[in-house]
């Protein structure tokens, strides 16, 4: 362990197929301008397409989704078809463990969360079952970009807003927001992606960050925008918090990871990572899609390449020999994980040697979840997703135990 219808199936019309296969195959079968992470924001890249086909379907999915996964048996043969489309082209972008530590939270691009019992899929009596969501609920019209726990409450954000989810509502199935927060937008036309959401215990403030290129404070008591951290030229896709300090970092498509003053709400470090010669990769372009903090030091990647900082001296310390962007990066006791292009969660010495690459399932990785929940030390296990409808577990980091499945 860890110690980071009941009538006979006929062939569905060809009609049929053909309707819903070109929204699906004919976006997702071609490659975007640039490469598939040349988006307009990082958080978008190569996942565009499966949302505009789940808005296509909309009525159709809610109903065979939006609840816990029906049996094949009850379901017609065109919404099996639907939902075998929508499982392949499904795309996780973030995950969230429950304060108990025995639930998994995971939100897709169809703006739905799924929630998966670690304790039962972890169980020597686990069976195939246990292994699927105990409850799948519609969150949001667009992805879940982000989410976070509380002690209580599962926060989830997505095109413009943060909604609110009891924990203890959502394990007994019942899935009703209990509030949503809008931050204040210069203009009411403006419904910008919230790619990032990080919490604040000392303050009791949640900060959000996306595409207004601003950070937003959020007091979780009141539920009032307190203050509003401006210096990004772009898009915002990562956060991270030196809870000591207490400051925040911020990473973003202008290249720049930006460290501000929460008791100040100023900033006070900038970095430009892409303007160091031996970071910078022109043909990934400048963009921060991921990072991650220890005391004086912080690990960024993206389109540069995965680098491991001094912060007191803005110092390049380390640069990891890897190719392929990074999109999601955490220090777990001696060593770095990394994920991004390609099917390998990365394991990294400090010194920049590469320990280990783990293959999992999905052919390209957006979030890691360590679980380190004290509650429940059975449960200690990294989980990964990203561009397919499983999540990996790992019980280990030498290999995959199993996979959970939307």
């Amino acid at each position: 362990m860890l110690a980071k219808s009941s009538t006979k199936h006929q062939a569905a019309p060809l009609s049929f197929l053909a309707s819903f296969s070109e929204p699906f195959l004919g976006l997702y079968g071609q490659v975007p301008p640039g490469g598939l992470f040349h988006r307009r924001t990082e958080r978008s890249r190569g996942c565009e397409a499966g949302l505009a086909a789940g808005k296509a379907g909309r009525s159709l999915w809610i109903r065979g989704l939006g609840s816990p996964r029906q049996p094949s048996s009850s379901l017609s043969p065109q919404m099996e078809v639907f939902q075998a489309l929508q499982r392949l082209h499904m795309t996780i972008f973030s995950q969230s463990v429950s304060p108990c530590g025995k639930f998994l939270a995971a939100g897709n691009n169809y703006g739905q969360i799924a929630i998966f019992s670690l304790s039962a899929a972890l169980s020597s009596e686990a069976k195939e079952e246990s292994k699927k969501p105990i409850v799948t609920f519609q969150a949001h019209d667009g992805p879940v970009y982000s989410m976070v726990s509380t002690d209580r409450h599962l926060l989830s954000a997505g095109d413009g807003e943060v909604k609110a989810w009891l924990w203890a509502e959502i394990l007994k199935k019942g899935c009703k927001e209990l509030w949503r927060r809008q931050p204040p937008y210069r203009t009411s036309l403006e419904v910008p992606e919230i790619n990032a959401l990080l919490l604040v215990p000392k303050e009791n403030s949640l900060i959000l960050a996306g595409g207004d290129c601003q950070l937003h404070t959020m007091d979780l008591e009141t539920g009032a925008f307190t203050r509003a951290l401006r210096g990004h030229t772009d898009y915002i896709h990562c956060l991270a918090l030196r809870e000591r300090s207490p400051e925040v970092l911020s990473g973003g498509e202008d290249g720049a990871v930006r460290l501000w003053d929460l008791r100040t709400a100023r900033e006070v470090q900038t970095i430009e990572v892409y303007k160091h010669e031996e970071c910078s990769r022109p043909h990934n372009g400048r963009w921060i899609g991921c990072l991650a903090t220890d005391s004086d030091w912080m690990v960024c990647g993206g389109g540069p390449a995965l680098t491991l900082w001094h912060l007191r001296s803005s110092t390049p310390t380390t640069i990891f020999p890897m190719r392929a962007p990074q999109k999601h990066v955490t220090f777990y006791q001696d060593l770095i994980l990394s994920a991004g292009q390609g099917r390998c969660v990365n394991q990294w010495q400090l010194s920049g040697e590469l320990k280990a690459q783990v293959p999992g399932s999905s052919p390209g990785l957006l979030s890691l979840s360590l679980n380190q929940q004290p509650a429940a030390p059975e449960c200690k296990v990294l989980t990964a997703a990203g561009n397919s409808c499983r999540v990996d577990v790992f019980t280990n980091l030498g290999y995959r135990a199993f996979s959970l499945s939307f």
